[in-house]
């Protein structure tokens, strides 16, 4: 009986002493086993390693895109290009065909006119196409900037007309 029961612990204790051996040991295998670090094909305990080895090539990666189907900026004020009407502008509007006038404050952006309610395009030659809504009310603008400034007219939904101006802040 002594030596069955002798013979019982001994095996617990082997059985804890491998779970907390190998147990252990696999749970940091397992973590690290998908890592490593870039260009360390190295996996040596010991030893020297050798440098990292050179990339194939010095030159950049190639672009998805041909260089060629990419818009073009052109630095501010240069008077050519979407980039050069980038930035707050003020939009003033008087109707023409009804009374009121308004103030309106929009950012072009890459070619994108956005503020509230309104979005549009500025064309690289500068003409202007934008829609606003406000009340329920539509209006379709369309002009030109040219430099700091520019015009154009807008018809509303509700019948009204009139000119707009804009000066570039």
């Amino acid at each position: 009986m002594q030596d069955a029961a002798r013979h019982s612990i001994w095996t617990v204790l082997l059985a804890l002493s491998i779970t907390l051996a190998f147990g252990s040991g696999l749970a940091q295998a397992q973590s690290g086993s998908a890592g490593g670090s870039i260009g360390n094909d190295e996996k040596s305990l010991s030893g020297s390693r050798e440098p990292p080895r050179a990339t194939e090539s010095e030159k950049p990666a190639r672009r998805s895109k041909p260089e060629v189907d990419e818009p073009r900026r052109a630095s501010q004020g240069s008077g050519g290009g979407v980039g050069s009407f980038d930035g707050a502008w003020v939009v003033n509007s008087v109707g023409t065909t009804c009374s009121g006038s308004s103030r309106n404050a929009v950012v072009v952006s890459s070619g994108r006119i956005i503020g509230q309610g309104v979005s549009g395009r500025v064309s690289p030659n500068g003409a202007v196409s934008a829609i606003n809504n406000s009340s329920g009310v539509t209006a379709t603008s369309v002009g030109r900037l040219s430099g700091r400034s520019g015009s154009g007219t807008f018809r509303q939904s509700d019948g009204c007309s009139g000119r707009w101006t804009a000066s570039k802040q």
